[in-house]
């Protein structure tokens, strides 16, 4: 039997087979938001779920419990679903695995929530084939617009027996995303990325006599953390095994880095093999090797340290739900950019053998309650071999892993590979690349890093060390290799009343789906923050903190294709009678009052407010912008806020807690010359009438 599989030829990962590819993207469903029937709840067999990602429910033509059943027959089953980022189409993909035909319309859904019709067919009916793969070319639109979602919809009464739905995905190209020979989809597996450099050794401000490993650069490329053996500036002296040493960026056009320190205790403890493993966007947070205790240091697990304005945390252990390592003495860590996921290289029974790549989530806790992390879960064959794959180093778009392995053969013991994450399952990769002779040698490589901004990248290796030790090395990659582009945004978070910088958590969340995409801390001293936003999303950010109402901030990266970089301070507003909150993620269509979905996470946040403080009373507040009547701009202003409050009532906030008032474009808070500043103006407020 023929089957299908997904081609690599459209991701980001494909563009490895040479220098003339682009950076193109197919994306795989990740997120059912509606559907009209179903046979299963969650990720059971059938159900909608298994709808996600790319297609598996093999082989094709049986029925299978990795596709969807829907669970009526009707004129007008479907199923919503979103995807990971905005992309401009140019093609969508539906996998009928069997009994197809049934397929009577496909819209696409855009960052605005509006539908676009892309495929029509007025006569259902049962197919000579046991399966289809169904490939719609979509035209460019006029004007543009970007995809977050799609809805398949179907006639199943039209096709006798089950229908059933493996996989729907969209491209930015108009080629075939899936292919029916496993080996072509795989042809270019020997492609290796291209450099614009070679290696550069970092020079004695950095690399010594001593084997210098494990390099970790900061997202924002200021600081690199890596480890010296058996060196005399270690806690212990000579005879100290490893210690973590740092060093920060002298200049950055001339890519000179200071000479290096050693971070001192607590994370360094004389006698014990201290590691570092990686480093939060703000750099306040660090991920260590092994847990400290009153005998030194355990290898059960990493553990993590804040930055105070003492220094340094004792480092605390990371809860992770059975969690073993059948090898003490081999393990890495690596904390994603947004707090989310937790890579690690251990070895476990349910691997394929010695070390394998796993990633663990947090679970949901309590307020003030420690983070724990839920099992790990094995990256699968894909990544994984029988020998060992460790040093697993996941770029800040949260889809390219870097790792090295034993057990893929090429240039010597290890070497280092790249694959892309397909969907959000996390066992769905490319086939991994090997990064090539510039990268790899018969000599040892590994722990391979780089800043958010992807230019450069650093790892170990033995070639040319300083007297043939294991050095440190830096290599620029060429652009078509880097990994897909990211914002990294700066700022403080302020008291609105006072200006002060406050202590608080950063919550960022895709304002397209609601899902929460990380959180971060601020700096304690100064209230400073660093996120880094991927590329392709619509996203709202938020501080908290106790006694505080927050003022979110919104930023749409949606066609952002080059690392840029964005300040941006966020303000608290004191929880008191008489304060006024501007709800700064609340969107609306042109000139109209007609909510778009993207307002929903901002407006669920109020809801929330005035729930667990069900004696507040508020007032919503509309303004405009001074362009056009003044008269119907008093009007739009006045209907927009009554909008957002009939919104609040039907999720069941008491109407007579609600009051509204529209203002025109008679209170602006910027200058109306601008439209930078103009959109300003055009804004939703609450104030607060009843503690």
């Amino acid at each position: 039997m023929k089957i299908f599989i997904f081609s690599l030829t459209l991701t980001a990962a494909a563009a490895l087979a040479g220098p003339a590819a682009q950076a193109q993207h197919a994306l795989w469903a990740s997120k059912v938001v509606a559907v009209s029937s179903q046979k299963g709840a969650g990720k059971e067999a059938y159900s909608p779920e298994q709808a996600l990602g790319a297609p598996n429910a093999l082989p094709l033509g049986q029925i299978n419990d990795k596709a969807w059943i829907p669970k009526r027959e009707g004129r007008d089953e479907f199923i919503e679903v979103r995807f990971a980022r905005s992309v401009l189409v140019q093609q969508v993909t539906v996998v009928e695995n069997f009994n197809p035909g049934s397929v009577t319309k496909i819209e696409l859904v855009d960052t605005h929530g509006v539908h676009h019709e892309v495929y029509l067919n007025d006569n259902p009916g049962p197919l000579p084939d046991a399966y289809r793969t169904l490939e719609v070319k979509v035209a460019p639109a006029t004007p543009a617009y970007r995809t977050v979602g799609a809805v398949v919809h179907m006639n199943t009464a039209k096709v006798e027996g089950v229908n059933q739905l493996d996989a729907i995905g969209v491209a930015d190209v108009a080629q075939t995303m899936v292919k029916k020979d496993f080996k072509a989809a795989d042809a270019g597996a020997e492609g290796v990325a291209r450099f614009d450099s070679s290696l550069v050794n970092l020079g004695p401000n950095v690399n010594s006599p001593a084997v210098d490993t494990h390099p970790v650069v900061s997202p924002d490329g200021r600081t690199l953390y890596f480890a010296r053996q058996n060196h005399p500036g270690n806690i212990g002296g000579r005879n100290d095994p490893q210690d973590v040493w740092y060093s920060t960026l002298q200049s950055a056009s001339a890519k000179a880095w200071g000479p290096a320190k050693n971070i001192g205790g607590p994370i360094n403890t004389a006698g014990f093999p201290n590691g570092l493993a990686s480093v939060s966007a703000n750099g306040q947070r660090l991920l260590l090797l092994g847990h400290y205790t009153a005998e030194g240091l355990v290898p059960k697990g990493p553990s993590i340290s804040e930055h105070r304005p003492g220094g340094w945390s004792p480092p605390a252990d990371v809860d992770i739900e059975d969690f073993y390592n059948n090898d003490d003495e081999h393990a890495d860590y690596f904390l994603s950019t947004s707090g989310k996921a937790l890579l690690m290289a251990v070895e476990r029974t349910d691997g394929l053998g010695s070390q394998d790549l796993y990633v663990s989530f947090p679970k949901p806790t309590a307020p003030g309650q420690p983070m724990t992390w839920t099992r790990p879960r094995n990256l699968g064959p894909n990544v994984n071999t029988k020998k060992a794959d460790f040093a697993p180093f996941l770029a800040a778009d949260e889809k390219t892993l870097y790792f090295a392995s034993e057990g893929r053969g090429g240039y010597g013991k290890s070497d280092i590979f790249y694959s892309k994450r397909l969907d959000d399952t996390w066992t769905n990769w490319s086939p991994p690349r090997n990064l090539g002779s510039a990268v790899n040698s018969p000599d040892f490589d590994a722990y391979y890093t780089m800043s958010a901004a992807g230019d450069d990248a650093y790892l170990v290796s033995t070639r040319n060390g300083i007297n043939n030790s294991k050095d440190i090395f830096r290599i620029a990659l060429s652009p078509a290799f880097k990994p897909e582009a990211v914002t990294l945004v700066r700022g403080q978070v302020l008291d609105a009343a006072t200006k002060k910088p406050i202590k608080a958590i950063i919550h960022y969340e895709n304002l397209l789906t609601g899902e929460e995409i990380g959180t971060t801390e601020t700096d304690p001293t100064d209230g400073s923050y660093t996120i880094v936003l991927p590329s392709g999303v619509q996203y709202g950010y938020r501080a908290e903190a106790p006694n505080y109402i927050a003022e979110n901030a919104s930023l749409d990266v949606t066609a952002r294709d080059k690392y840029s970089e964005q300040s941006q301070d966020l303000y608290l507003v004191p929880f008191a009678v008489g304060q006024t909150v501007k709800l700064n993620n609340i969107f609306f269509q042109q000139s109209k009052y007609y909510l778009r979905t993207s307002s929903y996470p901002e407006l669920s946040r109020l809801i929330r407010i005035m729930r667990d403080y069900p004696t507040v009373e508020i007032k919503l507040g509309g303004h405009t912008d001074n362009q056009g009547d003044p008269a119907l701009n008093l009007k739009l202003s006045l209907d927009r806020v009554n909008e957002v409050r009939k919104y609040l009532i039907s999720k069941g906030i008491t109407p007579s807690r609600i009051t509204t008032e529209g203002y025109g474009g008679t209170r602006p808070v910027a200058s109306n010359d601008q439209e930078e500043t103009r959109a300003l103006n055009r804004r939703v407020e609450f104030t607060i009438t009843k503690k």
